[in-house]
């Protein structure tokens, strides 16, 4: 194991953009990602794992950078004959999106686990990083509203997050242990990078998994996290709401303290620097910078903020 190699932990459109800014700085084989699961969920038959293919699409530089997930020049010729038969017309797979699925349900059938796969995808797709799901166990949110309860794709996509949260469930996430070898990267890492991800449902389902926060606590000072929260709102997706309903200070002040007893470093974005000092008595050091990703070039300036960080 490399001495230098950095820990990611990932989910989600943010993960991807900001480790999109650090590939152009880092060795990819230096990256070692550990991306949530907790969104997975089957469809048409077929095992998807959104967060791990958004990620995967994005080293691979195949991903959609306008709509940030997807392959790029996707066609839905099959989603518009899958709609005839199945009444799953929110979940947007284009046909390129579905050969993954395709390839990842029978290599499930064949008896190969997630870690197994998503190593055999990274080797198909020449990526050098290593990415990591967070277990192999099948984990799944689902959230309850007044609509009824449902998988969280369906909340976020087919309800764009409107309906009021009633209760949020992590099915499977008692038995999800980490995947071989997480732990001592994380031990062993230069350091430990935590995404602007939803601290709930990303980031947080991550944290859920036996062990892993454990681990990051007993190298606190190598962690560093950036905000996904800003003037008290998320950047995109429902963390806002989430944090919300669990009755915590929806500002990054909030996720501090969500954070607080593995957390060393912190990222807030500037127009969040009032709230530095708040931050600061919980123990964790504070630095202000522009986080919002919206090209190539602040994605890398980001990320250079980040590798810059004296620990």
């Amino acid at each position: 194991m490399n001495e230098n190699h950095y820990v990611v932990l990932a989910g989600g459109v943010g993960a991807a953009k900001f480790i999109r800014g650090l590939t152009q700085l880092v060795k990819p084989e230096l990256l070692n990602i550990i991306v949530n699961t907790g969104d997975d969920i089957e469809l048409f038959g077929l095992k998807i794992c959104p967060d791990l293919d958004i990620i995967t699409y994005t080293l691979a530089e195949l991903v959609d950078n306008e709509k940030g997930w997807g392959f790029k020049n996707e066609t839905f010729n099959c989603l518009h004959i899958l709609k005839k038969f199945y009444d799953i017309g929110w979940f947007n797979l284009g046909d390129k999106d579905l050969a993954t699925h395709i390839y990842r349900t029978d290599l499930f059938n064949r008896g190969f686990n997630k870690a197994e796969i998503t190593n055999l995808i990274c080797k198909d797709l020449r990526i050098k990083s290593h990415l990591m799901p967070m277990c192999n166990a099948s984990v799944e949110t689902f959230i309850t509203t007044p609509k009824g309860k449902m998988h969280f794709e369906e909340y976020f996509i087919k309800h764009q997050c409107k309906p009021e949260i009633l209760k949020i469930e992590f099915k499977g996430i008692e038995e999800a242990v980490p995947v071989e070898g997480i732990l001592e990267y994380i031990e062993k890492a230069k350091k430990i990078i935590i995404c602007p991800s939803n601290p709930i449902v990303s980031i947080g389902t991550i944290l859920q998994v036996k062990g892993i926060r454990n681990a990051l606590s007993l190298v606190k000072e190598k962690v560093i996290a950036i905000s996904p929260i800003i003037e008290g709102a998320s950047v995109k997706g429902p963390a806002d709401k989430m944090m919300r309903y669990l009755g915590l200070d929806v500002s990054c002040v909030g996720v501090a303290r969500l954070y607080h007893d593995f957390l060393g470093h912190f990222i807030i974005d500037d127009r969040d620097f009032d709230l530095k000092t708040k931050i600061e008595k919980l123990g964790i050091k504070t630095y202000p910078y522009d986080t919002i990703m919206t090209n190539l070039r602040k994605k890398i300036e980001l990320a250079q903020f980040v590798l810059n960080l004296e620990i």
